[in-house]
């Protein structure tokens, strides 16, 4: 009989929680409607927007070893498997053999790849060099807006003319 009773005990308690979280569920609902309604939405930005313009002259990042590597091996595992036409396919090929090779095997790719590195680095030190001697251009002639260029001549409208009223005699009535 304590079995029955645990069993119908437990029954009971699934009931209690299905209807008490069925009104949990509505009460939710009505809030995050109230809420939804009294903010107004906001226009997602795309990547495109968000993200920085890249600079065309900036020179590409050098490729890992692997990629030099993986170069190589997709010629020659295109010639073995012309029927493999999904990138994926040379990707994982190229990847697994990657992972068998020695650290022997491993040192062309990792001396061309250290070689393209310090290239790059060159390149960008004399790029960084360039830009920033640009923004030093930039920086040392301003442009004066037009705004402030008609301010200008306004304010000399205005001293001119109050020499001319000084110039004139005061006539007096």
């Amino acid at each position: 009989m304590k079995d029955t009773g645990k069993a119908k005990k437990g029954a009971n308690t699934r009931v209690v929680k299905e209807k008490t979280s069925k009104v949990v569920d509505k009460d939710i609902k009505k809030r995050k409607a109230v809420v939804k309604d009294a903010k107004p939405k906001k226009q997602r930005k795309s990547k495109k927007a968000t993200k920085a313009a890249k600079d065309p002259n900036q020179p590409k990042r050098p490729p890992t070893a692997f990629f030099i590597f993986l170069d190589e091996f997709r010629k020659s595992f295109k010639e073995d498997h012309p029927e493999a036409k999904g990138v994926a396919v040379v990707g994982k090929a190229g990847g697994e053999k990657w992972k068998d090779m020695s650290e022997f095997e491993k040192a062309p790719y990792i001396a061309k790849a250290q070689q393209k590195k310090q290239e790059y680095d060159k390149s960008m030190s004399a790029y960084n060099k360039q830009k920033q001697d640009d923004e030093e251009d930039d920086e040392g002639t301003p442009e004066e807006s037009d705004k402030s260029k008609q301010s200008e001549i306004n304010d000399d409208d205005e001293e001119a003319s109050e020499d001319r009223k000084e110039d004139l005699p005061i006539q007096e009535s």
